[in-house]
C-alpha cells in the first residue's frame, strides 16, 4: 500500500494523493483505521464521482476521519496550473504540474451530440512526460522523455477534467508519451477507471493507443479488461514505418499484427490502426494500397489523421482533402473499414501530434470556467 512519507524534523511532510490508492489499497486503509467497509466507498464516491479538491469536503465522513486522512494524504497529487481553449470551445488543454514541477498536459474535447445519440465528452490522458519514442512528425518527443506518470497522475488528469469541463463519457491514452511504455501504472489505471466504486467507466469506453509496443500489448491482454486498442501505424512497409517512428525497429509489422490479432480475439473487439497522412511521405495510392493489403485480412479498422502542423517541424505537411479523400476510397476498396478523423483543438495545439511539455500556454487562465 502507499503511505505517507515519514516526516523528518525540519522538513515539511509530504502527503500521498488519495489518488494513487487502488480502490484495494483503499479499502485495507480504512479497514486498518478500523472503519465500516462503506467508508472506503463514500471517499471514492468524493474523489471521482464529486472530484472534491479538500478531504474536508467529504461531508459524510466522521470529523475525525477527515482530519486522520488530511494529515496524511491530499485528494490529488497533479495541480491545475492553466488552461487553454479552442475558439469554439469544444477542445481544451489543461495544463498541471506534478509535486517534482514536471508539466503535465490533459485534453477534453466535447463533441455535440450525433441524432439519436449522445453528446460525447472524451478525455485525452497523458502516460508519460514527454515520450521517447521518436516520431518524426509529433512533438511530443521533441524533449525526450523526462519519466514515466504514476497511476495517480493519470488519474488526477481525469479527475480535472471533469472538475472543470463535466461528466466524462470516453477516455483515451493518447496524449504525451508512449502508454504502453509505462504498462504496470496503464494497466493500474484501467483498473481503476473500471472499478465499481470509483470511475465506474465501462471498459468499452476507455480506448489505449501505442505505436505497437509488442509486450505491452501482450501484457494489456492479459488485464482481461476489453478495453479498446489503437495501434498507430503510419505506414504499411518496414523501411518507411522505421523512419517515422524509429522505435518501432524493435517490432516488425508482422509481429505487431500477430499481437494486435491477438487481443482482438480476446478481448472480442475490433483494434484501430492510427495512420497520420503525411503529404507527399506517406499518402500516396501505393501507400494506401500497400495498407489494404495489409489489413484486409485483419480484424482491423482504419482511423485516417490528416497531420496538425507543429512549428517547429516544418519539413512535414497536411495532405489536401482530395488526397486524403483519394487514399481513404482505396483503402476501403481493398475492404477495410475506414474513417478521416476531424482535427480538434488546432489552435490550442491540443490536437493529435501537438502536445508537449512547455510552461506556457496561449490564452492561459487557471481560473475563468470552461466555456
Amino acid at each position: 500500500m502507499a503511505a505517507a512519507a515519514a516526516s523528518q524534523p525540519g522538513v515539511p511532510s509530504q502527503r500521498t494523493a488519495l489518488t494513487e490508492l487502488s480502490a484495494e489499497q483503499l479499502r485495507a486503509l480504512l479497514d486498518d483505521l478500523g472503519q465500516p467497509r462503506y467508508r472506503a466507498q463514500q471517499v471514492m464516491h468524493h474523489l471521482y464521482q464529486r472530484q472534491v479538491e479538500e478531504i474536508g469536503d467529504m461531508s459524510d465522513l466522521p470529523a475525525a476521519l477527515r482530519a486522520q486522512l488530511a494529515s496524511q494524504f491530499t485528494t490529488a497529487g497533479l495541480q491545475l496550473a492553466s488552461t487553454s481553449r479552442s475558439d469554439d470551445g469544444q477542445t481544451i488543454k489543461l495544463l498541471l504540474r506534478a509535486t517534482d514541477g514536471q508539466l503535465v498536459e490533459a485534453v477534453s474535447i466535447q463533441e455535440p451530440a450525433s441524432s439519436p445519440g449522445r453528446p460525447r465528452h472524451t478525455v485525452c490522458v497523458s502516460s508519460q512526460v514527454g515520450c521517447a519514442m521518436g516520431c518524426q512528425f509529433c512533438a511530443s518527443g521533441l524533449d525526450g522523455v523526462s519519466r514515466h506518470l504514476s497511476m495517480g497522475e493519470m488519474i488526477d488528469q481525469v479527475v480535472h477534467v471533469a472538475r472543470r469541463c463535466g461528466p466524462i463519457s470516453n477516455v483515451v491514452f493518447m496524449g504525451m508519451g508512449e502508454p504502453l511504455a509505462n504498462v504496470r501504472q496503464v494497466t493500474a489505471t484501467l483498473r481503476q477507471l473500471c472499478d465499481s466504486d470509483s470511475f465506474g467507466f465501462g471498459a468499452r469506453r476507455v480506448t489505449v493507443s501505442t505505436v505497437g509496443v509488442v509486450p505491452g500489448i501482450r501484457e494489456l491482454a492479459n488485464l482481461e479488461l476489453p478495453v479498446g486498442l489503437a495501434v498507430s501505424l503510419h505506414a504499411a512497409d518496414e523501411v518507411l514505418r522505421a523512419r517515422l517512428v524509429p522505435a518501432t525497429r524493435r517490432w516488425s509489422l508482422a509481429q505487431v499484427l500477430a499481437a494486435a490479432g491477438d487481443y482482438a480475439a480476446s478481448s472480442s473487439r475490433t483494434v484501430t490502426y492510427e495512420y497520420v497522412l503525411l503529404a507527399e511521405i506517406n499518402d500516396g495510392a501505393r501507400h494506401a494500397d500497400q495498407l489494404g493489403a495489409l489489413l484486409a485480412q485483419q480484424p482491423a479498422k482504419v482511423n485516417l489523421i490528416p497531420y496538425n502542423p507543429v512549428p517547429e517541424l516544418q519539413q512535414f505537411h497536411r495532405p489536401s482533402p482530395a488526397r486524403v479523400a483519394e487514399f481513404r476510397r482505396r483503402v476501403a476498396q481493398a475492404g477495410v473499414r475506414v474513417t478521416v478523423r476531424k482535427a480538434k483543438g488546432d489552435e490550442v495545439a491540443a490536437a493529435c501530434g501537438q502536445l508537449r511539455r512547455h510552461a506556457h500556454m496561449a490564452s492561459a487562465d487557471a481560473d475563468a470556467p470552461p466555456a
